[in-house]
């Protein structure tokens, strides 16, 4: 046997010796031949064999080349070794020719090439490997099983799920409770909570792991309730969970902002000495953050032996939640100081933060020094950061935004593309909000409202009607929101008829209930086109209680129709329903001093004295180059004042050349005409419109802002300048756009 043992190893040398003297044969060729001997040799003599499949092995790992063949019929045991040294080497593809080629693999070999391609990020062709075992008629053990369902739920594919999942029951393999885990966990990864539950019945004994990956399933499906229901019965079986149970199912709690469970959770980990695992307390710390109790997030975080950088992320968001801005920016500081590195997550919690607090300048520094750290701003910063361009009025700004957008291929999120829209739409600019509305590779309900929405502010309610019916048209279910943008576009058009057609076709076509806007809406329907009567009936048919923005729009009416007695019984309801907003009794006022009812007029002005209220100043804005000029009435703070001022006056007279006439009745005070007619040349907007026009650098638009509505005899007079100078003047006040050209407004004044 020993002589036989010799005649090989002579056999292989001089084939050896072959390979050496051509110089043409790669290494992997001289393992090859190395695995054909020990084939041979392997029925006599394990040890032998043994060996050569050893010097085979180190022969394959120092080849660097593909070999043009693969020895075929491996044994199972030579065939294992020599798939594990392909594996080490990362050569997959040599992996599987070679496990191809073993006639009757280990079930270890199966579950190591299955496992590993899975690892490396190649499930699809792990599936692949395991349905060639059916093929070859081989039978695969628990282990395989349980490396397939691992691939499977990596695939995401949850039709592979089940494959594995039917072929468990029919091998009578369900039953064990690793492979049940496993599969409960790869339907949970494929968002299929059904076939996870199937799973977990069908176990006839279920550990902690397995009720802690239903609890798991449930929570990232979206559906918190399910996965608490699931944790409170593990209990009542009396299974204790472990600290990934905890902080698998403290999310549920943040989902559900049930702070009752979370506090239970929270003292249980105390009782069962878990508040030194880093993952049960940052899941305590983004429960409570969740929750708005910021003072035990901070205690659990205090408390912690090790923080990373989740826990931080955590009471940072606490603290920007609970309206605690500058605690939140100091524990920032403290976060950087102490050499926690912050990730993406970091920066979107305190640049959104800042926007959600209304720190707009404060958020656009931060998005400054994100980048100059080396970071790179994601869809969500984007998304968070865009209205800081929208609510500083910055179009340069947000074109930079849009840019980045492009540079960094983020144009293919829905979100983030919805968000440049508004920011356009917001900042003045609707072609160009349209142009970002036609690119949109996709677009869902919230892309269409917003749309819609954007052509309401600026006035143009045909064309909100349209896209209305395009949206429609492509297969898209309007929701609730939908309508408030079609039916406030049909307000500030004086689309009357189509605007009661869209309402009465909200429950009848679309299946959508009007809520109290919706009635809001119709009411501002039929007051902008004076049809005042009618809006005061349809507010007191209103099946629910009429909310102020209904009030509202008819108080707004009835100075623009001069109607004083629908006047008193408007202020008199939004007095009682919101008695500190001082919009209310100014306008009022302003109806009654107009009607000269001086006396009415006084009583309005002491019931304000009285209450506490004080009137917001009006005041307007531009941006000229880098920079946001504001201005307020009969301002001359500004160091072009005497310039302003000049050019209002040269204005005037080519004005009134043209027809123009001052409206005194926008003068609340009792003087003469000539005093009138001087007040209402300082008021803040045409000041704006004044400084934009001097500084527009050869531009042929301009833009300007105002927190309050505009005068009416300054909308007349930018009108005017419109006409005169030649300029396209964009306007927008707290109510809508005003698109200026030619002597002609968009709002066909309307508005």
């Amino acid at each position: 046997m020993v002589q036989n043992h010799c005649f090989e190893l002579k056999r292989c040398s001089i084939k050896l010796n072959l390979v050496d003297s051509a110089s043409k044969t790669s290494g992997v060729l001289v393992a090859d031949i190395l695995v054909e001997v020990a084939a041979k040799v392997f029925v006599a003599s394990t040890k032998v064999a043994d060996i050569l499949v050893e010097v085979a092995a180190k022969v394959f790992v120092a080849s660097t080349k593909v070999a043009p063949s693969v020895p075929t019929n491996l044994p199972s045991h030579m065939g294992h070794r020599l798939v594990k040294t392909a594996l080490n080497v990362g050569d997959f593809r040599r992996a599987q020719q070679l496990f191809d080629n073993i006639p009757q693999p280990y079930p270890t070999t199966c579950y190591t090439l299955i496992s590993a391609l899975t690892t490396y990020g190649l499930p699809h062709e792990a599936i692949r490997l395991y349905a060639s075992l059916w093929a070859r008629g081989i039978k695969p053990q628990n282990s395989v099983f349980l490396a397939a369902a691992k691939a499977s739920g990596a695939s995401g594919d949850v039709l592979r799920v089940k494959e594995v999942h039917d072929d468990a029951i029919r091998c009578g393999m369900i039953s064990d409770v690793f492979l049940g885990n496993a599969l409960v966990h790869a339907y949970g990864k494929c968002k299929c909570t059904e076939g996870a539950r199937r799973v977990f019945d069908d176990l006839v004994v279920k550990d902690v792991v397995s009720w802690t990956s239903m609890c798991s399933c449930y929570v990232n499906c979206g559906l918190p309730r399910q996965g608490l229901s699931v944790f409170h019965e593990m209990g009542r079986n009396g299974v204790k969970p472990n600290s990934v149970t905890l902080s698998s199912i403290l999310p549920a709690c943040s989902e559900l902002k049930d702070l009752k469970s979370g506090r239970a959770i929270h003292g249980f980990a105390m009782r069962h000495e878990m508040m030194k695992n880093v993952f049960v307390c940052s899941a305590l710390v983004s429960m409570y953050a969740r929750c708005l109790c910021v003072k035990p997030a901070r205690l659990v975080f205090d408390l912690m032996p090790q923080r990373d950088v989740v826990s931080w992320n955590g009471v940072l968001t606490a603290y920007f939640t609970n309206k605690e801005c500058e605690k939140g920016l100091a524990l920032f500081s403290q976060m950087r100081s102490e050499g926690v590195k912050a990730d993406e997550a970091t920066w979107n919690a305190v640049i959104g933060g800042c926007m959600e607090n209304g720190q707009t300048e404060e958020a656009v520094k931060m998005l400054r020094k994100m980048q100059s750290m080396g970071f790179k701003p994601n869809q969500i910063t984007i998304s968070s950061f865009l209205p800081a361009c929208s609510i500083l009025e910055s179009l340069r700004m947000g074109k930079e935004v849009h840019c980045y957008v492009f540079r960094h291929w983020l144009f293919w999120d829905l979100t983030t593309m919805t968000a440049v829209l508004y920011m356009y739409a917001k900042c003045g600019d609707l072609n160009l909000s349209r142009n970002v509305f036609d690119m949109m590779h996709r677009k869902d309900v919230v892309a269409w409202n917003t749309m819609i929405i954007a052509n309401a502010m600026h006035g143009n309610g045909k064309e909100a009607l349209l896209l209305f019916e395009s949206m429609l048209l492509s297969g898209m279910k309007p929701n609730f929101v939908t309508f408030t943008g079609v039916l406030s576009g049909c307000s500030h058009s004086r689309l009357v008829e189509e605007g009661l057609q869209i309402f009465n076709s909200m429950h009848r076509d679309h299946q959508v209930e009007p809520d109290a806007n919706h009635y809001a809406c119709m009411v501002d329907v039929f007051s902008r086109a004076g049809r005042l009567d009618e809006a005061y009936e349809f507010i007191q048919r209103m099946p629910m209680e009429p909310t102020a923005s209904a009030w509202g729009a008819l108080l707004g009416a009835c100075r623009v129709y001069k109607n004083v007695e629908l006047a008193k019984v408007s202020a008199n309801k939004l007095f009682e329903i919101e008695p500190n907003n001082p919009g209310n009794y100014v306008s009022l006022f302003n109806i009654l001093v107009t009607a000269k009812l001086w006396s009415e007029a006084s009583k309005a002005r002491i019931l304000m004295k009285e209450r506490g209220i004080t009137k917001t100043p009006g005041c307007s804005w531009v941006q000229v180059g880098n920079r946001v000029y504001t201005f307020v009435v009969g301002d001359k703070s500004n160091v072009e004042s005497d310039k302003i001022y000049d050019f209002l006056d040269e204005l005037d007279e080519k004005m009134k050349l043209a027809g123009y006439k001052p409206d005194t009745d926008y003068v609340l005070q009792d003087v003469d005409q000539e005093e009138k007619a001087a007040s209402l040349c300082s008021h803040s907007e045409r000041l704006a419109v004044a400084f934009g026009i001097l500084n527009l650098n050869g531009q042929s638009s301009l833009r300007v802002f105002k927190n309050l509505r505009i005068c009416g005899d300054c909308h007349n007079v930018i009108k005017y300048i419109s006409k005169v100078v030649g300029v396209t003047t964009i306007v927008r006040h707290s109510l809508r756009f005003h698109h200026f050209r030619n002597g002609n407004c968009s709002c066909q004044d309307l508005w």
